[in-house]
């Protein structure tokens, strides 16, 4: 399992969710301690050269394994679609790339393959909101999967989002350049998800939860955000994302 950053520095109940779920799919993970970022940073800001080194390591750790699992769209784009782009001009390396890129999945698009059945232990009452990150919805192409996974849980009331395929705002360092559109995007998706009637947000992207979950308590609204690995494993737990470690 390729961790991510985020959720190793900000959320890592993600992480031993994901890895509860790829167990009881069947699979024998390893989460080799030598992987660091994949990336992204570098590369969405043009520095090429080190996005190019993070890359090379992150090819090295996980040459031995069979499946590559990244709890995030971002990430597992990153890895798909980019590390390729990365070494284009660097036949031995590109075909390295391209190899990984083969063996990578992200994390709901792997149960979705793996057969993950419909219908589970797991219940989470409540009324559900999904928020599809880009890069899981336009790099990757994921839409109904995580649909499918979470009707298996019981007691879970899903509903859309107005405009669900909007963007949050966050994209990366995009919030960071320029974040008056930012909160501009974020506050257009708060103002769905409270149209929405939803008590609970889920996404795949820890960025995405992280940015809408901080635009939600700052405007006092009480919903709770959570990644959907959390939800799907059993271990969603008190507030949430950006919610009150005490409540």
């Amino acid at each position: 399992m390729f961790v991510t950053c985020l959720v190793d520095f900000f959320r890592p109940n993600v992480g031993f969710a994901a890895v509860r779920l790829l167990r009881q799919a069947g699979g024998e993970v390893r989460v080799p301690a030598a992987q660091t970022c994949c990336g992204q940073p570098a590369f969405n800001n043009g520095d090429l050269e080190s996005a190019r080194a993070i890359a090379k390591q992150v090819i090295e750790v996980f040459a031995e394994c069979e499946k590559v699992v990244v709890p995030s769209g971002s990430c597992a784009g990153m890895i798909r679609l980019h590390y390729p782009e990365l070494f284009r001009d660097d036949p031995a390396w590109h075909e390295r790339a391209q190899d990984l890129a083969r063996r990578c999945r992200e994390l709901v698009e792997f149960l979705a393959e793996a057969g993950m059945p419909e219908a589970t232990s797991v219940g989470f009452p409540g009324r559900v909101a999904y928020h599809d990150s880009c890069s899981g919805l336009r790099e990757l192409g994921l839409r109904e999967q995580p649909r499918r996974l979470l009707a298996g849980v019981s007691d879970l009331e899903l509903c859309e989002l107005p405009e669900r395929d909007s963007c949050c705002g966050f994209g990366g360092t995009f919030c960071v350049k320029y974040p008056d559109i930012s909160q501009r995007m974020v506050d257009d998706k708060v103002d769905a998800v409270r149209a929405s009637g939803a008590d609970t947000l889920l996404a795949g992207d820890l960025g995405c939860l992280l940015n809408i979950a901080g635009r939600l308590r700052r405007r006092g609204l009480a919903v709770r955000v959570f990644h959907i690995a959390e939800v799907l494993a059993g271990m969603a737990r008190g507030a949430g994302i950006g919610g009150d470690p005490q409540a």
